[in-house]
């Protein structure tokens, strides 16, 4: 299996300071603006954007992770035993300014699937999309706001964020299927 690595812990770091920035800019400061990470590199990624964020402000900011395997729509035809991991969330989504967080948007059904699961702990004032890597391929008319990095990868090849909090590595990797 070929493998080739496309961005490295510092790109990922400098990836994640512009989006933190941006995020910042967009909503013109911090007020009323909470994360929330996809299990399980979105989770990773949401806390050390909020970590970046909160350094900066000088603010804290409500954050939780999701779990959407069973907002999945083919949850069936990956397993019959789908791995269920817990959503957090522990602050109410009214008049929140919600950043979602995931490592990789492809389709776009994973991130169809979390707004559905969002819905369900309440009405966020908006919802805004954070990804490390955008690599095309939509099926659903979903875009995110912020990208670390975008990329066009062979239909054959698949993108592997490796992340330090699990990988003992930060490092994106395109590979052979």
């Amino acid at each position: 299996m070929t493998a080739r690595t496309i961005m490295i812990g510092t790109d990922i770091e400098r990836s994640l300071d512009r989006i933190s920035l941006e995020i910042v800019e967009r909503n013109h400061g911090v007020n009323d603006l909470s994360i929330i990470g996809i299990h399980t590199g979105g989770v990773f990624l949401a806390q050390r954007i909020k970590q970046k964020i909160e350094e900066r402000e000088e603010a804290l900011l409500p954050s939780g992770n999701l779990d959407i395997t069973l907002y999945r729509d083919d949850w069936s035809l990956i397993s019959q035993n789908p791995i269920v991991r817990k959503s957090d969330i522990g602050f109410l989504l009214e008049d929140k300014k919600v950043i979602l967080v995931d490592d990789v948007i492809f389709t776009g059904r994973t991130i169809r699937a979390a707004m559905d699961a969002i819905m369900d702990y309440g009405r966020p004032l908006s919802i805004q999309l954070a990804v490390l890597v955008d690599r095309g391929g939509r099926e659903l008319p979903i875009q995110p706001d912020y990208v670390g990095m975008s990329v066009s990868p062979a239909p054959n090849e698949r993108v592997d964020v490796l992340l330090s909090e699990k990988d003992n590595r930060d490092a994106v990797v395109l590979s052979k299927r």
